[in-house]
């Protein structure tokens, strides 16, 4: 319970922030609506973004205490003010010319017009968060060191014959795909927001790399080699590609742009405090399985998020399919244990 406890007590100050911001628009009335909202808006985003949590969680077991502080003080700050406040507040001010104090006072006075905005470029952010989510599932499919194959021999004939390069072939053509689905206008737009994806994806892969190789210090390659800025850059990349579908599917439930934040905030940080008590309970050790199932859950996101650039996808949809995935996989792992105890 103690990895939670930060996080119930930064929910209580953003349930006690949004009820305060309810109160002066509205009353009573508006301030229990803002406090329901901001709650169901927090069990949105982790039921979304549990399978974030448990690739987190893959990452951050070989890092030591003082990358993992960073991922959970500076992290967030990114996560929540930058991912799910600025991040849209810039893609609606380059859409429409606007400086971003006039962005800003559009989400507060006029949201409608703001959500309008922000759902109008949808597609150019589905095919840049598909393309990396996408290279995060089929680099983690087309590893041949992986010990354990969840499918068996498809998935070892598949991870010895994949590679690093067929995998960016393939994240490019499924961007070009999406293109199929857009009107002409838009073409450009969505191929070179796809791109861009594979772009971040390769470049931080590459900065990663270069900052784990061993120091002529032992002592800096041992700090680096358990963290580095690159691994830290290649986690916030992958939250934004989590969370900004989820503020796009927030403006189905309420058009108040710091309910939103606020909502998405407390989910946040409890995605981030669910990746320490992972990587501390060592649970992808015992169930074995987890980490694939997670990875299976990205790649259908990645997947779905492609096709979001022109057919509309229901959030419950999205999240029942990642969840599913998660459940077999434990249900998989608590088999194998089994076996591997009665082999015993």
């Amino acid at each position: 319970m103690r990895h939670f406890r930060l996080s119930f007590a930064v929910t209580f100050v953003l349930l006690a922030l949004a009820a305060w911001w309810g109160y002066q628009h509205g009353g009573s009335g508006a301030m229990l609506s803002a406090l329901w909202i901001a709650a169901v808006l927090g069990v949105l985003e982790v039921s979304l973004s549990f399978d974030n949590a448990v690739v987190n969680a893959s990452v951050l077991r070989h890092w030591d205490h003082f990358w993992r502080t960073l991922f959970l003080t500076v992290g967030i700050l990114v996560a929540v003010f930058g991912m799910r406040l600025l991040f849209p507040l810039v893609i609606v001010s380059v859409a429409t010319g606007m400086g971003m104090l006039d962005v800003w006072h559009m989400a507060l006075d006029t949201p409608a017009e703001y959500s309008r905005h922000l759902t109008e470029h949808h597609a150019e952010v589905a095919s840049f968060g598909g393309a990396f989510l996408l290279l995060v599932f089929l680099n983690f499919l087309f590893d041949e060191e992986k010990e354990l194959h969840w499918l068996g021999w498809i998935e070892e004939k598949v991870g010895h014959y994949g590679s690093e390069g067929l995998a960016v072939l393939l994240a490019l053509g499924a961007a070009f795909a999406a293109t199929a689905l857009v009107p002409e206008a838009r073409k450009l737009a969505v191929l070179a927001s796809g791109v861009l994806g594979v772009a971040v994806y390769v470049g931080v892969d590459w900065l990663s790399g270069l900052l784990e190789e061993e120091e002529a210090d032992p002592t800096i390659g041992k700090m680096i080699s358990r963290g580095s800025i690159g691994g830290f850059l290649y986690l916030e990349v992958l939250d934004a590609s989590f969370s900004f579908d989820g503020v796009i599917g927030a403006f189905a439930i309420t058009n108040d742009v710091v309910i939103i934040m606020l909502g998405l905030a407390i989910g946040a940080m409890f995605v981030r405090s669910l990746t320490v008590f992972l990587v501390e309970k060592g649970t992808l050790q015992e169930f074995v399985y987890l980490e694939h199932g997670a990875h299976y859950a990205i790649g259908i996101l990645a997947l779905i998020m492609f096709a979001s650039v022109h057919y509309e996808i229901p959030e419950w949809f999205t999240g029942l399919s990642g969840v599913a995935f998660i459940l077999v996989s434990l249900w998989s792992s608590h088999r194998y244990k089994l076996g591997q105890e009665a082999e015993a």
